[in-house]
């Protein structure tokens, strides 16, 4: 008889899921194991989404550049443990440092597995040139605007990094983009019109900065109208996933919709929504999201 096969558990990237890996349950149970992945790109050729293909023939999308946790049979690079907590651990903070906002959020929602990965991460240094911490930021104010309906804390989450200026580094700049485009819309549904406006303001920045070559800067302004008048709102995506009953890739595609709509309406809408539909979409979107995830939660 064959000793049983040890667990290990590693954070890694959503790129870096392999076949054999296993997605941990919030109970400590994990999936099936992952037979292959693919890459799915945004309109702009920027990997978005990464979709993992288990053995039992469910599909899981994760967003790509985010980090989770998966099981394996083999130890892996870097430290591992069996099924432990690390990732989770918060790391004290001095009172009035970035730092000490995220354990501050984190730790006024203990149950939530997802923002406490994220903040554990964010709690050990929060380096505002680092792509992957601009990330973690911009989706744990996500997290808490859309999941768990916390807009205030969402706030104090996205002010981390909404006054980063653009630097040219589009990479960089999507996270930052993101926050901005949030904290308007929360800042407009809270009454604070001028607030929103500046935020909105500091994401069009790009848009504004002037480019030296004139075929350059023309192709830029096709795309940017292309971008606002013809938006990619994943309506087949949502469809195909609704009649198949995935509950998980519905409630993807929706938060990926969620992102283009607030995009949308902190450009003050387009030539094909107006900024009031834009409202009622994003209102309706928010509302489509929050019961898919209870509703996948409980299951």
């Amino acid at each position: 008889m064959t000793d049983q096969q040890r667990t290990y558990v590693h954070t890694i990237k959503a790129e870096m899921i392999a076949p054999g890996h296993m997605f941990l349950r919030r109970g400590g149970k994990h999936s099936a194991e992952v037979a292959g992945t693919a890459v799915v790109n945004d309109d702009f050729g920027t990997p978005a989404l990464v979709i993992a293909t288990l053995t039992d023939g469910k599909k899981v999308r994760i967003a790509h550049g985010s980090s989770l946790r998966v099981a394996s049979n083999r130890p892996g690079p870097g430290p591992a443990s069996a099924l432990a907590l690390d990732d989770l651990e918060l790391i004290p903070a001095e009172e009035g440092t970035p730092e000490a906002v995220i354990v501050d959020v984190a730790r006024a929602h203990p149950k939530d597995m997802d923002i406490q990965r994220i903040a554990a991460r964010l709690s050990k240094g929060l380096n505002l040139k680092s792509g992957s911490n601009l990330q973690d930021v911009r989706d744990l104010a996500h997290r808490l605007f859309v999941y768990v309906d916390d807009r205030d804390n969402a706030l104090r989450v996205c002010q981390l990094i909404t006054d980063v200026p653009f630097d040219g580094n589009f990479g960089r700049w999507k996270s930052i983009q993101g926050a901005l485009a949030m904290s308007s819309f929360i800042q407009h549904e809270a009454g604070n019109t001028e607030e929103s406006e500046r935020l909105a303001k500091a994401m069009r920045a790009p848009d504004e900065v002037e480019e030296k070559d004139p075929l350059r800067a023309k192709m830029n302004a096709i795309v940017l109208q292309r971008q606002l008048n013809e938006p990619n709102l994943y309506d087949k995506e949502i469809h195909r996933a609704m009649a198949a009953a995935d509950k998980p890739a519905e409630r993807d595609w929706r938060v990926e919709r969620l992102a283009v709509l607030t995009y949308l309406r902190t450009h003050g809408g387009s030539e094909t929504l107006e900024p009031a539909e834009l409202e009622r979409r994003i209102a309706n979107e928010i509302v489509a999201v929050r019961a898919l995830n209870e509703q996948l939660t409980a299951g």
